[in-house]
């Protein structure tokens, strides 16, 4: 099967403002941990063309796209050459993972999980940066829970990841207040 691809040309519209100084961290660490294990092709903001598939019941407002904040394949998506970029792919990520962020609600976050899950994707990750929290779901309505008080690692069982979770969080320093 080949993937659908469109070559870039023009910005796309629509710019998702949903990062904060939690989200935008989380999202450089979790990558980078997951570009260094060197198995996965990871990719940040990366759009997934969803134009031939109806998820409408899990009311997104997504007609032609899904955004995960990260996703890693095993095997990274075919380009038509090297020249030519890719900004929209067809081929599901084998992980997808959404970071919470103030602007959202956890339920649109879920909703959106099972979304990928629908469209092929074999593993997720809802990771929730002011609760030091990330849920590995293996399936739509199946997840472990990792957080810093009581786990050293996030472990996924279905992409065989372990990281190290005291590397995901930062600790905020604070402005005391009297």
């Amino acid at each position: 099967m080949s993937d659908t691809y469109q070559v870039e040309n023009n910005a796309i519209d629509g710019e998702d403002n949903m990062g904060s100084l939690y989200h935008s961290n989380a999202q450089i660490k979790i990558g980078s941990l997951l570009d260094q294990e060197g198995r996965f092709f990871v990719a940040t903001e990366l759009s997934l063309d969803i134009s031939q598939q109806d998820i409408s019941e899990y009311r997104l407002d997504a007609k032609d796209e899904l955004k995960p904040d990260i996703c890693a394949y095993v095997e990274a998506p075919v380009v038509p050459s090297k020249e030519d970029d890719i900004v929209k792919v067809s081929k599901m990520p084998d992980l997808a993972i959404e970071i919470l962020s103030p602007r959202q609600a956890v339920s649109y976050l879920i909703r959106k999980i099972k979304a990928y899950f629908e469209l092929g994707v074999k593993s997720c990750w809802l990771v929730m940066p002011s609760l030091y929290e990330v849920r590995v779901f293996s399936q739509p309505h199946s997840y472990k829970t990792f957080d810093t008080q009581r786990n050293t690692d996030i472990i996924d069982d279905i992409m065989d990841i372990n990281l190290p979770i005291d590397k995901v969080f930062v600790r905020y320093k604070t402005i005391a207040t009297k």
